[in-house]
Formats: C-alpha cells, structure tokens, sequence
C-alpha cells in the first residue's frame, strides 16, 4: 500500500523567533553579545517554557545531547562523527561496552535529564576528582551571570573548570549549560555550549587571551541561535506525527509514536520489539520494520542510517 506524504503544517508563525534585528546584526563586543543574548534567550524560554508551543522538550534534548557529544569529541582529540556516536550508543547490544563514543552520549544522555536545582546527581556525572569544586563553580558563574548576563556565567564556569583540569571538556560545557538553566529557572538542562566551540578558544580563555571570553560568548549565541531554528522545526514536524497518527492501524502505534516524540533515534528491533520500550504493548519485529516505513513513506519520519540492515530512525528534519 501506498500513502500520501503529510505536508508539514504551515504553523511557524504562531511559534516564538528571532527579530530581525539579531539574525542581521553584527556582534563586536560583549555589550553587543549581552544586548542579542537578551532576545534570543527570551525567545528560547518561551519555546521551552509554555506548553502552548507543544516542543517535544525530550526529543529536543536528546538531539541536543547527540550535538554536544560530537562537539566534545572533537574538543577531547577523538573526532567522531555524528553517525558513529549514534550508533555506538543505540545499537550496542545490552550489557556489552559501549565503547569511548557511546559513552560520551551516554554521558549527555544523562546529563539532559539531571534536575538542574539538584547538585548530588551532578557531582556523580562529573566524578570524584572535580566533584567538590562544583558548587564554588555554579556560585562564581551564577554570580558573573547575575551581573554580567548568562553568557557571561557560562565563560567564567567554563573557564575556572578547564583551569584545574584542562581535559575536563565535558564536564566544562556541562556545569556551563548547568548555568544556563539555573540562570533562566529552566527545568531541563539544554546542552548549547559545546556545539560551536573549539579546543584553540577554550586554551585562550583559560589564558585570558584577548578576545577570549567574547569569543567564547559569541559561539555560545550562535548555538542557542541554532537551538531555536530546531526547536521551532521540532515542533512543527511534531504535530505533524500527531496528525497523522490515526492513520497508523498498528497495535500500539499511539505509543510507539510517542517514542518518536522522545527518542532521537529509534531502533525497531530493539526499541519497538518485542515490547515498545516503556510499555509491555508487543509487536513483532516485522511489524514494528513496517511501521517505521510507513512514516518515512507518510514524511513524518526518515531512516537515519542509509543501510538496509542495522537501521535507526528519526522524526524527519
């Protein structure tokens, strides 16, 4: 059987974006940085924050999770791709070692669902060695944000984290994000200060190079930028799952398109069969192949890997 493709509803203009004014303008010094980051962060807090927008706020942080990951690779020497990543975390087998890539997005899996407010969970994701200056470093970079904005908190947390361990990569982007959130009161931390990063900007803020913590700023508002474009399309191409849901005559196809609405890869011989992970509703390895088809033929999903074994799927983007 054949189905017709779901045009995208054409509801963007309904969602929160960016003024003119910040996607144009030009930014030269941390007053400027301070001025967007004004706007743009206001804008994110209403995507993440009102649930009139209906984000997928999980799959949303998932995606972003698998971004910071590959970001951090980089910044830690590996260089690992995208690709890579996601399949070294979704399709190791359970119980057998991920391997040094799914680790790390193992490592931002976790950290998007920590409660921000919380500091126990924190320090166990961070490890025994930094564990005890976290605090310090969440009251020097949320007092820098109080003063100076939250772009700001973020450098200096980045900053004093890398300036006791200078490999600690992960751990800086993840208390700066930290900060983020509790600067905003946002519920879920949200990984935007990796992404566009570099090993060479971090080595001259911990020099206080000139230039430094502008630079540092400026990538860090880039990031949250980008954050908005995808929040905004994930939206939209969440409804249109939603929508076309009802078309789906699959036994626990309400469920398993919730896990498309989480999940920013799903795999159908493991995620949706024999159970849909989170439920005890069954479906054969079969039929949970020819669901995931029957989205990417309705244009609400695509098939992430390109193989025709081993296969992951996603909301379409």
């Amino acid at each position: 059987m054949t189905y017709a493709r779901h045009e995208l509803p054409d509801d963007a203009a309904t969602l929160p974006q960016l003024p003119f004014w910040v996607t144009s303008g030009h930014t030269e010094t941390l007053e400027d940085v301070a001025f967007r980051s004004g706007a743009v962060l206001t804008v994110l807090d209403q995507l993440v924050s009102d649930l009139r927008y209906d984000v997928p706020m999980r799959l949303l942080a998932n995606r972003l999770a698998l971004s910071a990951a590959t970001a951090t690779s980089k910044l830690e020497g590996r260089q690992a791709r995208e690709a890579d990543i996601r399949d070294a975390y979704h399709l190791t087998p359970p119980g057998e070692a991920r391997g040094p890539d799914g680790d790390l997005l193992a490592f931002w899996r976790a950290a998007v669902r920590l409660r921000a407010g919380g500091t126990g969970e924190i320090a166990d994701l961070v490890g025994a060695d930094l564990a005890g200056e976290v605090g310090v470093w969440f009251d020097a970079g949320l007092e820098r944000a109080r003063t100076h904005g939250p772009l700001a908190g973020c450098s200096v947390v980045l900053r004093d984290v890398l300036a006791v361990d200078d490999r600690a990569e992960r751990t800086a982007c993840l208390l700066s994000d930290i900060v983020l959130a509790r600067a905003l009161n946002w519920k879920t931390v949200l990984p935007v200060s990796a992404k566009r990063l570099t090993k060479a900007m971090l080595r001259d803020l911990i020099s206080e190079g000139q230039g430094a913590e502008l630079a540092i700023q400026i990538r860090i508002l880039d990031s949250i930028e980008e954050t908005i474009r995808l929040a905004r399309d994930l939206a939209r191409r969440g409804d249109a799952l939603r929508v076309v849901a009802p078309k789906l005559r699959a036994k626990g196809s309400d469920a398993a398109v919730d896990l498309f609405l989480t999940e920013d890869a799903v795999a159908p011989a493991s995620m949706l069969s024999p159970c849909i992970r989170g439920t005890t509703i069954p479906m054969t390895s079969r039929a949970a192949r020819r669901f995931c088809d029957r989205l990417v033929e309705l244009g609400v999903a695509r098939e992430l890997t390109g193989r025709s074994t081993f296969r992951l799927y996603g909301i379409a983007s």
